[in-house]
C-alpha cells in the first residue's frame, strides 16, 4: 500500500499541473544558457587551491581546508600521502559542493526570477503557501502544523480525483470509471473487496508513505541516512 503514495500523488500532480496549464495557456519558460561543466569545473578547481594552498606548494592539507570541509578529507587523500593534489581534488570535487536539499528549490526560483513574468508569481505562491501553513503565525512551521497541512493537501488531492473519475457521482470509484494509477492499484486501494473505491479508501492510500526503492535494493519506507544531513 504505501507505494501508492507516490503514484497517486503523480497521478493527480500530472492531471493538475495539465489543467492548471490548459487554464492559464501558460508556454514554457525560457531557461538561460548554463555554463559549461569544463569551465565551472576549471574554476572551482583553480580557484579553491589557489585560496587555500597557504603554502603554495600546489597540494592542500587537511589544516588548509576549511573546517566544514575537512571531513572529507579521507575520501579525497586517494593516495592517503597526507595531502591533496589538483588531480585528487578534481577527482572528488562533488565531496566538497554543498548537498542539495528540498528547499533549495525555493532559491532555484529566486535566481530563475527574471527569466519570465510567470517565476514571481511562482515565489510569491510559494509564500503564500508557507503562510498559510503557519496557522498559529508565530513565524514558525510546526509538526502538527507540517501535518494538518499534509492532511489538507491530501484531502483535495482525493476531492479532484472523485470529481475527474467519479462518473455517475455515487460517492464511488468503480474499476470501469478508474484510470491509470487508480485502476493498475486498484484491488490495493479497495480494501474492503467490494469491488468500488470509496473516499475513505483513496484517502488512506493518498495519505499513506512513499516507499523508495534503491537501485538493486528491496523497497524501504524512508530514505537511507546521508552524511552530513540536518
Amino acid at each position: 500500500m504505501r507505494v501508492l503514495y507516490g503514484s497517486i500523488a503523480l497521478w493527480a500532480l500530472l492531471a493538475v499541473g495539465f489543467a492548471v496549464a490548459q487554464e492559464r495557456g501558460a508556454a514554457p519558460a525560457t531557461q538561460k544558457k548554463p555554463a559549461t561543466p569544463e569551465k565551472t569545473l576549471q574554476f572551482d578547481l583553480d580557484g579553491f587551491l589557489k585560496e587555500h594552498d597557504k603554502n603554495g606548494d600546489g597540494f592542500l592539507q587537511r589544516d588548509e581546508l576549511p573546517p566544514s570541509y575537512r571531513a572529507a578529507f579521507e575520501r579525497l587523500d586517494t593516495n592517503k600521502d597526507g595531502k591533496i593534489s589538483r588531480e585528487e581534488l578534481a577527482q572528488g570535487i562533488a565531496l566538497l559542493r554543498p548537498r542539495r536539499r528540498p528547499s533549495d528549490l525555493i532559491y532555484m526560483l529566486v535566481e530563475m526570477s527574471d527569466s519570465d513574468k510567470e517565476s514571481p508569481r511562482e515565489v510569491q505562491r510559494a509564500y503564500d503557501i508557507l503562510r498559510r501553513l503557519d496557522r498559529n503565525k508565530d513565524g514558525k512551521i510546526d509538526g502538527d502544523e507540517l501535518k494538518a497541512g499534509r492532511e489538507h493537501i491530501a484531502n483535495n488531492r482525493v476531492d479532484f480525483l472523485f470529481k475527474q473519475l467519479d462518473a455517475n457521482k455515487d460517492g464511488r470509484i468503480s474499476k470501469e470509471e478508474a484510470k491509470g494509477h487508480i485502476l493498475a492499484n486498484f484491488a490495493e486501494i479497495d480494501a474492503n473487496r467490494d469491488g468500488f473505491i470509496d473516499r475513505a479508501e483513496l484517502l488512506k492510500a493518498a495519505m499513506e508513505k512513499p516507499t523508495i526503492a534503491p537501485p538493486g535494493g528491496e523497497r524501504r519506507t524512508t530514505p537511507p541516512p546521508q552524511p552530513g544531513k540536518r
